[in-house]
């Protein structure tokens, strides 16, 4: 089998000291870390997520697919850096201040580094000038935000005011996501895109990067 379909089952069966050996090799014998990314580990997760949407995988399944991606990107990403590899696309993500909930903004980063984002995760209970000092920093291209629980969904609208206030809204596209969201609280609030999953979430980030 060629190496780059076997990498492609490895990331599948989320198994990552295959996907680091068989990354390892490939790269020995000279096959470019973009072909590995473009043609194995993207459609790879991409494959993994339409098996979520459509009830094949389930929660640990697209988490040991996404530990198992890591493991051949920690190898990958520094030759793409030195390469000058350009990404589909910069985002900084993290789940709103006062909510300590991560499981699914986690999935949702790992995901979306799996379909070929950079991505920059601030991690859990956000505060709202945070949010806004890492999409300056980052220059984001998107920004994506997570809560579970209702009472910390108002914090969203108020970091897209923030946003907005800070001249940022015009470069930086805005997508939500979360158990109590919905796409009329997206619309309510001026985010530009609504996931319910993990899967759906890679498609409209690239959905919302191609409109830039």
């Amino acid at each position: 089998m060629d190496i780059k379909n076997r990498l492609f089952d490895a990331v599948i069966a989320g198994d990552a000291p295959l996907v680091e050996q068989i990354t390892r090799q490939a790269l020995e014998d000279d096959v470019s870390p973009e072909a590995l990314v473009n043609e194995s580990m993207i459609p790879a997760m991409d494959s993994v997520g339409e098996r979520f949407q459509a009830g094949e995988f389930f929660i640990p399944e697209l988490m040991i697919a996404a530990r198992a991606m890591k493991a051949g990107m920690a190898l990958i990403r520094p030759l793409l850096a030195a390469r000058g590899a350009r990404s589909a696309g910069r985002v900084v993500i993290g789940t709103v201040f006062g909510d300590q909930h991560d499981i699914g903004k986690n999935l949702v980063a790992s995901m979306l580094e799996g379909g070929g984002f950079e991505v920059i995760d601030l991690g859990f209970d956000v505060a709202p000038q945070s949010f806004v000092q890492a999409v300056s920093e980052h220059r984001a291209d998107i920004l994506g935000m997570s809560a579970l629980l209702t009472t910390t969904m108002p914090a969203m609208r108020q970091i897209i005011d923030e946003i907005e206030a800070a001249d940022l809204r015009a470069m930086t596209k805005i997508m939500i996501g979360g158990a109590p969201i919905t796409q009329r609280f997206a619309d309510e609030i001026g985010a530009d895109g609504y996931a319910d999953n993990a899967g759906s979430a890679v498609s409209m980030a690239r959905s919302l990067a191609a409109g830039l």
